[in-house]
């Protein structure tokens, strides 16, 4: 006799993580690399030579205008944050763009929107956010606002793409929620900004950009019509399944 299908909520997530690989490969894999990046930092390699990794791809000024594509590129195979000190403002930071913004938000906007258009929103985002960072960065040099020693810190990782398509997920949500996720995508980086003059810590500005260029996504008209095509083909798929229940 076959056993019933759990119901109600964990009923959804087990049906959730059995489609996960089909719905969303590309984000599977990528989530899989991220894991395997994290693992060769912190258990492979010394901690001299990993310092010296992410040296290489963070998108720092001096490194956009030595090596642009390695550091753009390098960047996003790492994530900067913990999985297992969950008590830390560090974990936080993982759930959020590592948890929400790549395992859930990448996953759905490749199912909805397809791969080519869900890449596109998450590279486009790091890459614009680190770039129009880059020139905020400059200015703020210029005025005395951050410390010279900006030029080579180090920044690398997932965040700025994660924001991005946090904010452009934004309006799959039910109506009534749309508003309060918007506030906490804009809300979360200043919880831990540290302020110089004008602006806070140039992260956070990125993590602002990245926020508002994702909010701007849903207005693309290819995206929309991706959009309703998948709207269409899901609300079908969801009624059959309804059946074979």
């Amino acid at each position: 006799m076959n056993r019933p299908s759990p119901t109600g909520l964990p009923g959804d997530a087990l049906r959730a993580l059995r489609e996960y690989p089909r719905r969303a490969p590309l984000t599977l894999v990528y989530v899989c690399v991220l894991l395997a990046g994290h693992a060769w930092l912190g258990y492979v390699l010394s901690a001299e030579r990993a310092a010296g990794v992410l040296g290489y791809v963070s998108t720092n000024l001096d490194n956009l205008r030595d090596h642009p594509l390695s550091a753009l590129a390098g960047s996003v195979l790492f994530f900067d944050g913990t999985l297992t000190d969950v008590a830390s403002p560090g974990f936080v930071g993982t759930f959020i763009t590592l948890g929400l913004g790549v395992c859930c938000f990448l996953a759905r906007a490749e199912y909805r929107w397809g791969k080519r258009r869900a890449v596109a929103v998450f590279l486009g985002g790091h890459v614009a956010a680190t770039l129009l960072t880059a020139v905020v960065i400059v200015v703020a040099l210029r005025y005395g606002w951050y410390p010279a020693a900006v030029r080579e810190s180090l920044d690398f990782g997932i965040s700025y793409g994660a924001q991005s398509v946090l904010a452009a997920g934004t309006p799959a949500l039910p109506r009534r929620g749309r508003l309060p996720w918007a506030v906490f995508v804009l809300a979360w980086p200043l919880g831990g900004a540290e302020w110089s003059g004008p602006l806070p810590d140039f992260t956070t500005v990125g993590h602002l950009v990245a926020a508002l260029i994702g909010f701007a996504v849903p207005a693309v008209p290819a995206l929309r019509r991706r959009r309703g095509m998948a709207e269409r083909g899901g609300g079908g798929a969801r009624r059959s399944a309804g059946r074979r229940g």
